[in-house]
């Protein structure tokens, strides 16, 4: 089946403690994950919580990304979601996984809008519409 979308969800474990903990560090490895995967960036929104954690959004074009962080655990949930043929998620993936020095990761790559086969090509924005 055919999908509108591509939904990354990565655990990255055994991080950095002190980048897990520094908001405009997360702010701009995220926005830089965006831009590596080949997305338009629309807007942010990140805050950091007391005593510690980030959590933040990157709203693309194509859908978002967004980053939930526990340092005092060196662990960071990460989602990628995507939609159309130009953007890649994985690409993003393996730039947090280095950005944020995990040690260890899971991911999971779900397929999101599946699609009939009679529907055709799919197209993110279907002419029309």
């Amino acid at each position: 089946m055919k999908s509108l979308g591509r939904h990354i969800l990565a655990e990255y474990y055994d991080c950095n403690n002190e980048k897990l903990n520094d908001v405009d560090y997360c702010r701009n490895q995220l926005r830089e994950a965006a831009i590596v995967s080949g997305a338009t960036i629309v807007e942010e929104c990140f805050h950091l919580f007391n005593p510690y954690g980030v959590s933040g959004v990157v709203v693309i074009a194509e859908s978002h990304l967004t980053i939930h962080t526990w340092p005092e655990y060196g662990y960071a949930a990460v989602d990628l979601f995507t939609c159309g043929d130009e953007v890649d998620p994985w690409k993003g993936f393996a730039y947090l996984k280095e950005k944020l020095e995990s040690g260890n990761v899971s991911m999971t790559e779900l397929r999101r809008g599946l699609l009939p086969p009679q529907m055709g090509d799919v197209k993110h924005k279907p002419d029309g519409f």
